[in-house]
């Protein structure tokens, strides 16, 4: 021991607080409790014409520091939360329509070919 120092334990640099080394459990807490924000564009440009912009926003966060800044979209995707009932039932509305307007057209042209003989 050197002044009180264990020998061999890093003093400083990027461990946790009191001295101790940070290990990958605490960094994540850290980051899962504080969230983290990674924001980039990338532009393609070809003689000053714009031909790809793609905009990247990363946010990790723990769910509970998520909600606390307003980010709860899983709560309502229907996707993610099993509440695709609603959809399924729009969606057959939606195909029987279709089915009815497809099928118009034929009763209409029947009724022409009708007139036409008379």
């Amino acid at each position: 021991m050197v002044s009180g120092q264990p020998v061999g334990r890093p003093q400083g640099g990027l461990g946790a607080a009191g001295g101790q080394p940070a290990n990958l459990g605490d960094i994540l807490e850290r980051v899962l409790d504080k969230g983290l924000v990674i924001a980039g564009d990338i532009q393609i440009n070809l003689l000053d014409i714009e031909l790809l912009t793609i905009k990247l926003r990363l946010v990790i966060a723990s769910l509970e520091t998520a909600r606390e800044v307003g980010i709860n979209w899983w709560e309502s995707d229907p996707w993610l939360t099993g509440d695709n009932g609603k959809l399924q039932e729009e969606n057959r509305q939606l195909r029987a329509r279709v089915a009815a307007l497809e099928a118009a057209p034929e009763t209409i042209e029947a009724g022409e070919e009708d007139d036409e003989r008379e």
